[in-house]
């Protein structure tokens, strides 16, 4: 009780009680007005350095893991004045082909853990996922927030799985995926987010790009709004990382402009904004280049 009291508390010290129409209302009046002034080569190439190049498929081997790594080191010399994507995203059993291949400095390598996508399995397989991705080169991890347990009202053991994947990955970044699409109500989403933070994620991440809704720009105000309060009581930054159904250049620019507008320029760098997508990057590049490429 006195462990589910602490929960609750920390829940109480923000504003749960969203209203889902307000959102809807606020991200419409986002686009409308601000999104079409983000719309430059500037913001173009800042997004291309905050993708996280991700292949997490039924048929990704050895060879396609090292081939995506390979089109990495490639990029970095085809484009020597363009940033470099901010990380490759992969499965936990290719942590090492990829920190074997890759060659480009400030690269991360992040795994998807504890039993993604699903994050349903015992919290000790998880664990040891975790440390075995991190053993063979794994530079961040992206959990999933055991949702069914969120849905329950079971917040004490949310909170104390990510703290426990958290200690494995000590210095490394967290990044806990909430997977907004089930969570249905903004209300819920701030909770996971609040709890998720309040438990030692680095990052909240949308989605994990598996199930339908994945990111949305409504999840993405709900979650930014949750980071500003919780910086603003605590002064911990955390990092966003929108993932999953970003299918176009525009639908970028929405979430980078909701997170100028939320959180500010402070949270503009490739250190505090992700985006998790296979697809965007050669999308972004044929708007920069100015013609169509299809490098990666």
């Amino acid at each position: 009780m006195e462990q589910e009291n602490k929960y609750e508390k920390a829940l109480s010290l923000y504003e749960t009680n969203v209203s889902d129409e307000e959102v809807r209302d606020a991200v419409r009046k986002i686009i409308a007005e601000r999104v079409h002034e983000n719309d430059t080569q500037e913001v173009k190439k800042f997004l291309m350095g905050s993708v996280e190049l991700t292949t997490l498929k039924t048929t990704d081997s050895e060879e396609s893991v090292m081939a995506c790594t390979e089109k990495v080191n490639e990029y970095d010399e085809t484009y020597p004045d363009l940033p470099h994507v901010a990380t490759i995203c992969i499965y936990p059993n290719f942590a090492k082909t990829v920190a074997e291949t890759l060659e480009v400095e400030n690269v991360e390598i992040a795994c998807v853990s504890g039993s993604f996508p699903s994050s349903q399995t015992f919290t000790e397989i998880k664990i040891a996922e975790t440390a075995l991705a991190i053993k063979d080169g794994a530079t961040e991890i992206d959990m999933v927030l055991p949702v069914g347990k969120f849905l329950s009202g079971n917040y004490e053991d949310v909170a104390d799985e990510i703290a426990e994947m958290k200690a494995v990955c000590g210095e490394h970044k967290l990044k806990v995926i909430l997977e907004t699409g089930c969570l249905k109500t903004a209300s819920n989403i701030k909770k996971a987010a609040i709890l998720a933070m309040y438990a030692g994620a680095d990052y909240i991440k949308t989605s994990t790009g598996k199930l339908e809704p994945a990111a949305t720009p409504e999840a993405a105000y709900v979650m930014c709004q949750a980071i500003k309060e919780y910086y603003n009581k605590t002064g911990i930054q955390i990092g966003f990382k929108p993932a999953g159904g970003l299918n176009s250049v525009m639908d970028a620019l929405i979430y980078y402009t909701i997170v100028k507008e939320v959180l500010g320029e402070q949270w503009l760098t490739n250190q505090w904004f992700r985006m998790g997508t296979s697809r965007l990057a050669n999308m972004l590049l044929s708007e920069i280049v100015g013609e169509e490429t299809k490098f990666f």
